[in-house]
């Protein structure tokens, strides 16, 4: 596969993984940007004797290791940075990209160690240390918007197991603001397809709008790319389906890491 038709294939999946590391649309596209004018410079840059997707990833990782990127003025990346930073202070940055390349983007332990320049035992290591800092994470109240009730009762189960707490269900756009007015949620998961044919994204826009301080939202979709473009204000933080336990869990963690403010989807 050229590197064209590469970039193509797996951009979306890049911006996801940029943006989990960062907590940031901003500066996580800013790292995808770094990884284009690379490639566009010299495309032999791309490491070879690997499959492209673990070459990508490798390129994007290497560069989160060792240099910072800043977004670009005028984008629409969240203003909490601060608060991010400090919970992810708590989380050595190799073990959280261990944890996301595993638990979020897929990736078994061969390729993410090849991702990482590490050994395999080294990945386990580093797997298990996140393990115990995200456990760490306090728990909160979670509202799940979701009109298929075998997927609501999934997700139920799964924030639970986590340590957390379902405050309500909800299968509709109303049912959804209603819920969010009654119980206050520090966590929202939501369906972009709804029972009565409106928007999950819709939803969550009206409750953003309704308080100063909204807790993270978790978009869950079967279609991400028709999400994750870089061309407007996107989530950051995304769940395909079909989804696994392990998925759910990780993106829970991950934006509780950055609790404390979101912004509204266009």
């Amino acid at each position: 596969m050229s590197v064209a038709a590469s970039l193509k294939t797996y951009l979306p999946l890049m911006r996801r993984y940029a943006r989990a590391l960062t907590g940031s649309q901003d500066r996580g596209d800013g790292y995808i940007r770094a990884v284009l004018e690379t490639l566009v410079a010299d495309p032999s840059t791309m490491p070879q004797g690997m499959e492209p997707r673990v070459a990508l990833y490798r390129m994007l990782s290497t560069l989160w290791s060792s240099s910072r990127v800043d977004g670009q003025a005028g984008d629409h990346s969240p203003a909490w940075e601060a608060s991010a930073d400090l919970h992810l202070s708590s989380l050595p940055p190799a073990a959280r990209q261990a944890f996301v390349l595993v638990s979020v983007e897929g990736f078994d332990i061969a390729d993410t160690a090849t991702i990482l320049d590490v050994d395999e035992a080294h990945v386990r290591t580093l797997l298990d240390a996140a393990a115990r800092d995200i456990a760490a994470q306090v728990s909160t109240d979670v509202l799940i918007i979701e009109d298929e009730p075998m997927i609501s009762l999934e997700l139920e189960q799964i924030v639970q197991q986590l340590g957390h707490s379902v405050s309500a269900t909800a299968r509709t756009h109303a049912e959804a603001v209603r819920a969010y007015d009654i119980q206050h949620p520090g966590l929202v998961l939501a369906d972009i397809q709804l029972a009565d044919g409106s928007s999950g994204i819709d939803a969550v826009n009206d409750m953003l709008g309704r308080v100063p301080q909204a807790p993270p939202i978790i978009f869950i979709t079967a279609y991400p790319e028709r999400l994750l473009t870089g061309d407007r204000p996107e989530p950051t933080f995304l769940i395909t389906k079909p989804f696994s336990p392990e998925m759910i869990k990780a993106i829970v963690s991950q934006a509780l890491f950055f609790r404390g403010a979101v912004e509204a989807v266009a």
